[in-house]
């Protein structure tokens, strides 16, 4: 006997499906970001550096160091894991926002400064080994790698959601 899924439960498969697709695109697309602007340009860390970065943000540098090789692995995982979950959050705005006849781009620039501010005031929070959130420099390199993020992100989901969106 075959289970048959209903049209409502399609739509909501595609936008999670179309948010996990796009939060992975924009994980990848930050970390270039990251590669070309604070390794190449202003030679803030290593390229080594990324992946493990996101383990120094949540436990501090200390346990960063000590956890050695394994610090690459967990930062790879808290880096996707939290770049999937703001995707499917994105994803299940984002039919409400395209039947008022926004541009993906446009929702994808503000949620970008609310994902930064989100994540950073979690890192205050969780650790007091992070870097000064009141430096001009860091808020505007921080929100502008959330932008590199969100707008491919946003327009990944667009894509996969052409249809799940107008169902609502």
């Amino acid at each position: 006997m075959a289970i048959e899924i209903l049209p409502a439960q399609k739509a909501k498969r595609k936008i999670i499906r179309a948010g996990l697709i796009g939060g992975l695109a924009g994980g990848v697309t930050i970390w270039i970001y990251e590669a070309l602007v604070w390794v190449g340009a202003q030679h803030l860390m290593p390229l080594s550096g990324i992946p493990p970065n996101a383990t120094g943000l949540v436990f501090g540098k200390h346990f960063q160091q000590a956890i050695g090789v394994w610090a690459y692995a967990l930062g790879t995982s808290i880096h996707f894991g939290f770049a999937v979950v703001w995707g499917v959050l994105f994803a299940m705005m984002w039919p409400m926002a395209r039947r008022r006849g926004y541009e993906a781009t446009f929702v994808a620039i503000p949620f970008a400064a609310v994902a930064w501010v989100a994540m950073h005031v979690a890192i205050s929070i969780a650790t007091t080994d992070h870097p000064n959130y009141t430096d001009p420099v860091v808020i505007i390199g921080g929100v502008m790698s959330h932008i590199f993020f969100t707008v491919p992100m946003a327009l990944v989901v667009k894509r996969l959601t052409g249809e799940a969106a107008n169902q609502g």
